[in-house]
């Protein structure tokens, strides 16, 4: 227990160590890059370090199973110098034992990692768009899905418009039971149309079996009616900025993605991406098991026998290329080209499985 505690005490040393330099050169680049982007909005570096702050966290969080490998590989190596590997397989205790530690806490941290880091890197990612869209360089999102359907808006010279509907098809081109709320450039309601359907066509929403409120009037009710023919309203919306208006799964905090989704199927779109990301995030803890698994298999060993650098080097690639394939089966996965568990689960398994394979043979071979 002893041992155990020791190594797992170094190791999430090592890790909070990687951690902190990465988070330290990626706040470097970011800053610098947001003093270039807001340069026309008069920025200062304090407001680029604001900014950097509340958008690095979702660079770190996408980069978690590399920085687990580095600081897995640099555990290792450090044992191996210092001979307490050598030392450990003298005291009788075998290679595979000793690495429980090391992986119970590449589980903790894995789990950690969703159950917290992940609500706060979608929190600080709202925040940073809504910063960045205040300084002109983002427009922000102009889709929002809630109990009651989805909710758009659109604007222009002729003013404001909030578009609700009951659902919509899966490209968002079509919305049923649609409702809008336009408003006059004071900001004044002007009236409230209600239609069957709406069809998004270049620059105008065609409206079928449309029923019109005029609210500039005392008596709104008194005069609406209803509109023969399909009614046309501008937009400066297209199809291409609805599908960018849902942003990436990474910005919905872990425990709202469920309802997320659900919101998603009952407005009639395809929640497949989300559905991916969630089992990701599920399969996240053994991602990083593998990643120090991987580690293991390559670099604990006594460094007397020589090739570290070529052993370290053969690590991070093993890392990197399950890192790439987790990332190549995400979108497989989205595109419906895999089952959405294979595209979740099949690369840290098979990482798990491959570098424990390697490891009985080192130990047992």
């Amino acid at each position: 227990m002893t041992l155990s505690l020791y190594v797992a005490r170094r190791f999430l040393a090592m890790f909070a160590l990687v951690f902190g330099v990465f988070f330290g050169i990626l706040m470097l680049i970011d800053v610098i890059d947001q003093l270039r982007r807001h340069s026309d909005s008069g920025i200062s570096t304090g407001q680029a370090f604001v900014l950097s702050s509340l958008n690095v966290p979702e660079s770190l969080y996408q980069i978690l199973p590399l920085v687990m490998i580095l600081s897995a590989i640099a555990l290792f190596l450090n044992l191996a110098r210092s001979s307490e590997l050598v030392a450990v397989r003298a005291a009788g205790r075998s290679g595979l034992r000793f690495l429980l530690a090391p992986v119970l806490v590449a589980g903790l941290i894995g789990t950690v990692a969703v159950a917290v880091f992940n609500p706060l890197v979608a929190a600080t990612s709202k925040e940073y768009r809504l910063r960045s869209a205040a300084m002109g360089q983002d427009s922000g999102s102009i889709l929002s899905i809630s109990a009651d359907g989805l909710w758009l808006r659109q604007g222009g010279e002729y003013g404001q418009t909030v578009i609700q509907a009951t659902r919509a098809a899966p490209d968002g081109s079509t919305l049923y039971d649609v409702s809008f709320l336009s408003f006059a450039p004071d900001g004044l309601l002007k009236d409230r149309l209600i239609a069957d359907k709406a069809t998004l066509e270049p620059g105008t929403w065609v409206l079928e079996e449309v029923k019109r409120w005029p609210l500039g009037v005392a008596n709104p009710e008194g005069s609406a009616g209803s509109l023969t023919g399909p009614l046309r309203i501008p937009t400066d919306l297209t199809q291409n900025r609805l599908r960018d208006s849902f942003g990436t799964p990474n910005s919905v905090a872990f425990w709202k993605l469920p309802r997320y989704i659900e919101g998603l199927e009952r407005a009639g779109f395809s929640a497949r991406s989300y559905q991916v990301w969630l089992q990701m995030e599920f399969a996240q803890p053994l991602l990083l098991i593998a990643m120090v698994l991987i580690a293991a298999g390559f670099t604990m060993r006594h460094a007397r026998f020589g090739k570290t650098g070529s052993m370290v080097l053969l690590a991070l690639l093993g890392g990197f290329f399950i890192f790439f394939l987790r990332n190549f089966a995400q979108v497989l996965g989205e595109n419906d080209q895999i089952p959405i568990v294979l595209a979740a689960w099949a690369p840290p398994l098979t990482a798990s499985l491959m570098a424990l394979g390697l490891l009985l043979h080192l130990e047992d071979g």
